[in-house]
């Protein structure tokens, strides 16, 4: 630590311990983290400190000096360098300082409340039609049958690729996501994403030359509209913001109606104030989110020293900011253990991160989810589980791998 510091060191502080296995749930893990919150912002957890209280954690998130570690997946896999490391690192994802600031300048002029809005009669479509198929069953596999095709088919109306051409991009997104699955030996399957990364890329540039003669109404054609003093975004910024959108907007959102399906499930009271009122949707969307989310932490480093309220990080340290944990602050949520859909004026949540990397998509993401809970409690009167819920672990992306229910019309 440098002479500059003044605080204590993370490491030196005396902080709670937190001993969980990097597979357990959330689920497993939460005691530990309510136990910890009580004595202290931070734990020293099994990769590094992580922060634990709502403030700390919006700071840290907010605070430029923490910054996103280049590849952290691929490190995890034991990759370092060539071409997969490559395309990975320069996709906004993972981008910082000015390079990433000029494209979010850019970006989000298209992410605007009306490129939003112009989604719902494409949502609508796809999780009817999907209810549709499932609805004279009365059972279901939800992971599987619902929410597993549900976003692929929006994320091709949002670009404005073709319906039917909704397959193949399913087909690429399988095999570009095992760059941030645990699940396999990324080294032995990269041919295999790289494959898919190159015929997502050819796809995509037909589009932008197409785009480019004839514009349409779709993000793409919003994308080549964009010019800030003469700065426009190019072919490659044109194909890795249509990755990104496939990679961000994909299993985020099939893990969080999961999961959002099953706490609603499991307060069936909870469902009934939806059904009869749609209005809640939104605060539905806050609050499961908030009490059940998909996505639990994301981690942070840095570079030099850097002291946050009464701690020093040291140059180097791996952050995890568990957004989990910072989401059931008791110092911030009343009785934050209450899925309860109707909390007034709750705290904004930290799911979609904050700062300079605050999730663009974050608007979409929410209309997605608001519409597709607004349409199954509607259709159907109640749902039950009817099995158990088996979830992915807290670090990554976690979720329902299996969620099989009743329903009632």
């Amino acid at each position: 630590m440098t002479a500059a510091a003044t605080k204590p060191s993370v490491f030196d502080a005396g902080l709670p311990t937190l001993s969980y296995d990097v597979t357990d749930t959330p689920q497993q893990i939460y005691p530990q983290f309510r136990a910890a919150q009580r004595i202290a912002p931070i734990a020293l957890g099994p990769i590094g400190p992580e922060v634990l209280s709502y403030e700390m954690a919006r700071t840290v998130l907010r605070d430029p000096r923490f910054v996103i570690p280049p590849g952290i997946h691929l490190s995890a896999h034991g990759i370092t360098s060539g071409p997969l490391w490559d395309r990975v690192t320069r996709s906004i994802l993972n981008m910082e300082g000015d390079e990433h600031r000029r494209l979010r300048s850019l970006v989000s002029r298209a992410f605007t409340p009306r490129a939003t809005a112009r989604m719902h009669d494409a949502i609508h479509l796809v999780v009817n039609e999907l209810l549709d198929a499932i609805q004279d069953t009365g059972r279901c596999e939800f992971v599987a049958e619902v929410a597993r095709p549900y976003p692929i088919p929006i994320i091709c109306a949002l670009l404005g690729a073709p319906r039917e051409d909704w397959q193949l991009f399913s087909r690429w997104a399988e095999d570009i996501f095992k760059i941030v699955s645990f699940d396999c030996d990324l080294a032995e399957e990269e041919p295999v994403v790289l494959k898919a990364w190159a015929e997502f890329d050819d796809y995509i540039d037909g589009m932008i030359a197409d785009r480019r003669r004839h514009l349409s109404d779709d993000l793409l054609s919003d994308l080549i509209r964009i010019e800030d003093g003469g700065d426009r975004l190019d072919a490659a910024e044109l194909r890795m913001l249509a990755f990104s959108v496939l990679v961000a907007g994909t299993d985020t959102t099939r893990s969080q109606l999961a999961a959002s399906v099953q706490v609603l499930c499991e307060h069936p009271d909870q469902w009934a104030l939806l059904r009869a009122d749609s209005d809640l949707a939104m605060r539905t969307v806050e609050e499961t989110m908030r009490h059940s989310p998909s996505m639990c932490s994301t981690v942070r480093s840095v570079t030099a020293d850097v002291e946050v309220g009464e701690y020093t990080f040291p140059a180097g340290t791996f952050i995890l900011v568990n957004t989990y944990a910072a989401n059931r602050d008791h110092t911030v949520y009343d009785d934050p253990t209450r899925f309860d859909i109707t909390r007034e004026d709750p705290p904004p949540i930290l799911t979609f991160g904050g700062g300079v990397h605050h999730c663009l998509g974050a608007n979409l993401a929410r209309l997605e989810l608001a519409e597709a809970l607004k349409i199954l409690s509607h259709r159907f009167r109640y749902a039950r589980r009817t099995g158990p819920v088996p979830w992915k672990p807290l670090l990554g992306l976690s979720g329902p791998t299996s969620l099989p229910l009743e329903f009632g019309p």
